[in-house]
């Protein structure tokens, strides 16, 4: 168990308290400036404007040299040691340890299966791609065999393929480990491919935590709403009160409760799904004039930019979160 008290990050006059149990994946997700590098920093013993007490199973880790925390961090940069083969890069937290050799060429070996590298032991860093990489960094920091693993996006700089590919890879590998596992993301698929757990960070606030679907369906506030929410929620005023509605959330037709009228003014698709941009306006008092929506449905719906569409949605995906302003 690691355990954060009185924690405060920059760009915050409040404080807070956090719980990451061993053998789960706690995504924390926030947008640029959240908070997130600063927390992982503070748990490193890295340098950082953030405050707090971190403790394991009961242990200041502020009591430990930087050296001898029980803690791996993953950039989102590439960094591997360029003079040093993959194989080498592998087997330095090890040699650090002062572990056997065959014992080290037994664990550079297996680390390097599950990390699908094991074809470039003899490679330097700069003979590898970035996926390879980001690969080989992540098999160096679990060669440490840290309590704590800290994962600071370490995917944002790859393509989408490749991040998809790899973040399947990651889960398989560490949902079997005993290891406090953080993993900081500013896209919320990242919470629902990977999180057992979601801790949403706005601006070095603690929004909101809890397992992933049960923050998605009841947000405790708007900006944790919009947090995981991809497009952002559309925003209304129902009966006098600020409402917001996912976009995958509407529908095309009036079936649902609340119907609403949006002008087109866009339509884009990958085939799998289209995302529909209008402005709203309606004749009664549902909704607000003028509000740029988006609806996310799947498929490839016929529409036609600068026609009017009627949406609607159903009264349990409306949140609400008091009267409007």
């Amino acid at each position: 168990m690691l355990e954060l008290t009185q924690v405060r990050l920059p760009n915050s006059d409040q404080s807070f308290d956090h719980r990451f149990t061993s053998g789960e994946i706690c995504v924390v997700l926030g947008a640029n400036l959240a908070g997130k590098t600063d927390l992982c920093r503070l748990i490193a013993g890295l340098p950082t404007r953030a405050t707090g007490q971190v403790t394991l199973d009961g242990q200041d880790l502020a009591a430990l040299p930087i050296r001898n925390r029980p803690v791996a961090m993953v950039y989102q940069a590439f960094i591997n040691y360029p003079n040093l083969t993959v194989a080498e890069n592998i087997a330095s937290p090890m040699r650090a340890r002062r572990q056997g050799r065959e014992e080290i060429e037994a664990q550079v070996a297996e680390l390097a299966a599950k990390l699908q590298i094991q074809d470039l032991l003899q490679r330097l860093p700069a003979e590898l791609s970035g996926g390879q990489q980001q690969r080989l960094a992540i098999a160096r920091a679990l060669a440490k065999q840290a309590r704590v693993l800290l994962l600071d996006e370490p995917l944002v700089n790859l393509d989408f393929k490749l991040r998809e590919a790899l973040e399947a890879e990651l889960r398989t590998l560490l949902q079997a480990s005993d290891t406090v596992v953080l993993y900081t993301a500013s896209d919320p698929r990242d919470a629902f491919t990977l999180g057992d757990q979601v801790l949403l960070l706005d601006a070095g606030d603690k929004l909101q935590a809890g397992p992933p679907m049960d923050v998605y369906t009841t947000p405790a506030n708007l900006p944790a709403l919009q947090l995981l929410s991809d497009p952002r929620a559309n925003l209304c005023t129902l009966d006098s009160q600020l409402s917001a509605i996912r976009p995958e959330h509407l529908r095309l037709d009036a079936s649902a409760d609340h119907q609403f009228t949006l002008t087109v003014t866009a339509s884009e698709t990958n085939g799998d799904e289209t995302f529909v941009h209008g402005r709203l306006h309606t004749p009664d008092d549902h909704a607000d004039d003028n509000q740029d929506w988006v609806v996310r449905t799947p498929g490839m719906p016929d529409i036609t930019v600068g026609g009017d569409i009627t949406i609607s949605a159903r009264h349990q995906d409306v949140h609400t979160f008091g009267a409007a302003g």
